[in-house]
């Protein structure tokens, strides 16, 4: 079969499940991935022949769609602020919206070591002070938060805590994978009397969705991505970020910062909660499409 033939058959096998953007997304991924080929070869190179040992290697693919599974599992890959990160059924798939998050952590962390570096206004005893940036994220899954940071940032040190052994064990080969330092801990942060040790700043994306918003969840999340990271019971929908702040007020340095992932339904509800704790300067952000989706919040004034 050649491209162009392919592309037909790949549109009306999931014509019925998918729209045509996502369609055309899942076409120009696998292209590259199985074909080597990029998105102008469609129109450059329309007769190119597929072999029928790779057609018959997309058409299981296109089976496993049809059943609405990820992409990013079937791959057992992603990309998340730029960088390749392995994904599995333990693992959540990284957002777009989470880059947002890290864009801004980053963002704070350079502006703090540029604070730093001017204060002290010499090279070696800067560099030793910017060392001492710690950072820590909580619920870390695939990695991607404290990955991200580590490959953009230098003079920094990364924890990352989550539950599940079979998250960290993928967290890890994403580590190596980017080839960074992050230290990974098995922890249920819910049963959790401390932190490992104190922290310049702290950040989580935990689970967040309620029970009552799984009729807004796509079948291909909702069938296959691990619950325990995604979804919180209806009566205490906070109860991660009650407990992660109740932590944090301990093991936060001065000035240090928290920031949170959260539900867009709940952003003022969240902020209520960290400002009856004593958190101040707590600022809640949009995400890309608009809604209320970060908070950067202190506990120092």
């Amino acid at each position: 079969m050649i491209l162009k033939e392919f592309r037909t058959h790949f549109n009306e096998a999931l014509s019925n499940i998918y729209p045509k953007t996502e369609i055309d997304t899942f076409f120009f991924i696998l292209i590259e991935e199985k074909l080597d080929l990029q998105r102008i070869d469609t129109v450059l190179k329309p007769d190119f022949l597929i072999s029928d040992e790779i057609l018959s290697e997309l058409n299981l693919i296109i089976g496993r769609l049809k059943n609405e599974e990820p992409l990013q599992y079937i791959l057992g890959e992603t990309e998340f602020y730029g960088l390749p990160f392995k994904v599995n059924k333990h693992t959540l798939i990284p957002r777009p919206e989470t880059e947002e998050l890290v864009e801004w952590v980053i963002n704070e962390v350079t502006e703090l070591q540029n604070y730093k570096v001017a204060k002290l206004k010499t090279t070696v005893i800067s560099n030793e002070v910017e060392k001492s940036i710690k950072i820590l994220d909580i619920g870390t899954g695939t990695g991607c938060i404290p990955i991200s940071i580590a490959k953009n940032l230098n003079n920094v040190e990364l924890t990352a805590i989550d539950i599940a052994n079979e998250a960290l064990k993928i967290a890890k080969e994403n580590a190596v994978l980017n080839n960074v330092e992050v230290q990974f801990l098995e922890k249920d942060i819910l049963k959790a009397e401390c932190l490992p040790q104190q922290f310049d700043f702290i950040i989580s994306n935990p689970p967040y969705v309620r029970e009552l918003e799984k009729f807004e969840i796509k079948n291909n999340v909702l069938e296959n991505e691990p619950h325990l990271a995604l979804f919180v019971d209806d009566e205490n929908p906070l109860i991660f970020y009650s407990k992660i702040a109740d932590l944090a007020k301990n093991h936060l340095t001065k000035n240090g910062l928290l920031f949170f992932e959260i539900n867009q339904y709940l952003g003022k509800e969240t902020v209520e909660m960290l400002q009856q704790k004593g958190f101040k300067n707590i600022e809640l952000k949009k995400d890309l499409f608009g809604n209320d989706r970060m908070i950067k919040t202190s506990i120092n004034t």
